[in-house]
């Protein structure tokens, strides 16, 4: 049987973690199919069907789909659950949203946050923030799959041609309907496409010396912001800059840690990073046993000092 993935978009393009996630499909057997739910999001359905490893591409359209509610995006992937041995989907804010919802509806049993298939029912998935590895075989009859995007490389955006069919789109579910968004709009990368990620935690005491300290940093590094969750808990950084379990998963080239002590959770979430900077005068901070570069100094001096040799 094919394997279904659920792709992300927003306004008609592609995001990122819909390429991971194609990935992480190949590796399960039998063709990939990419379900695209929008509207208006013919682009999408577009590039979708460039991507490498792609065998067919649905496209379903509806007014009702333009906010990406759970309850109606859920709704089209049961009404072609059917034909599918695998469903994945990005472990998102939207992607763990949606998931849930078929998988109770098909009475399965979800495999969260897969970061290595062993064979077509046999998967790695991370446990205990991270430091144990659990391998889980699944019998039933559709899978259903959240994907770790850092745990797979982005399948190639061209040199595929798959063909785009119309998928007949499901009625809107009256249990919800969209009222309105407040979309934080930034220069920066994307904290989860980042190459660059400069993170602060509770030892920057405010929000002030958080722009007073690291924006500078972030500035000559073109680098995008984070927080440990001590740090967003104490209103010093907003949500979306949340690092960690409870957080979003990163994995950068560099990831430069200020004043960030390292507790496990925070860890779960950056230690797949290429190379870890930590900055701390706590010679104990458990930041110290991950990291590549390690300088025990007080952040208040050293980061302006850095930004002062960049």
């Amino acid at each position: 049987m094919a394997v279904l993935v659920i792709a992300e978009h927003e306004h008609g393009t592609l995001k990122g973690a819909t390429l991971n996630t194609v990935t992480a499909a190949t590796q399960c057997g039998g063709e990939v199919h990419v379900l695209v739910v929008g509207h208006n999001a013919e682009p999408a359905a577009r590039a979708a069907a460039q991507l490498a490893g792609v065998a067919k591409v649905l496209h379903a359209d509806a007014e009702s789909f333009a906010h990406g509610l759970a309850e109606n995006v859920a709704a089209q992937v049961l009404a072609i659950a059917s034909g599918y041995s695998h469903i994945l989907f990005a472990a998102t804010a939207s992607g763990k949203n949606v998931a849930p919802r078929v998988a109770a509806m098909l009475d399965v049993a979800q495999i969260s946050d897969l970061t290595k298939v062993v064979a077509a029912d046999t998967f790695e998935r991370p446990i205990y923030a991270g430091n144990a590895i659990a391998t889980v075989r699944s019998t039933d009859v559709t899978k259903v799959i959240t994907v770790r995007m850092t745990a797979f490389d982005a399948a190639a955006a061209t040199g595929g041609s798959a063909a785009v069919e119309t998928a007949a789109a499901v009625a809107a579910s009256v249990k919800s309907a969209h009222v309105g968004g407040e979309i934080a709009r930034s220069d920066r990368p994307e904290l989860t496409g980042a190459k660059i990620i400069v993170s602060g935690g509770r030892a920057l005491g405010s929000s002030d010396k958080f722009t007073e300290v690291l924006t500078p940093l972030a500035d000559k590094l073109g680098a995008a912001l984070g927080a440990s969750r001590a740090a967003v808990d104490a209103g010093y950084a907003p949500n979306d800059w949340q690092v960690g379990q409870t957080g979003k998963i990163v994995a950068p080239q560099v990831y430069v840690a200020c004043g960030i002590s390292g507790a496990i959770q925070h860890l779960a979430g950056m230690k797949d990073s290429k190379v870890i900077v930590a900055i701390n005068k706590d010679p104990e901070a458990p930041i110290f046993g991950v990291a590549d570069y390690c300088l025990e100094a007080d952040l208040f001096a050293a980061v302006p000092e850095l930004v002062a040799r960049l």
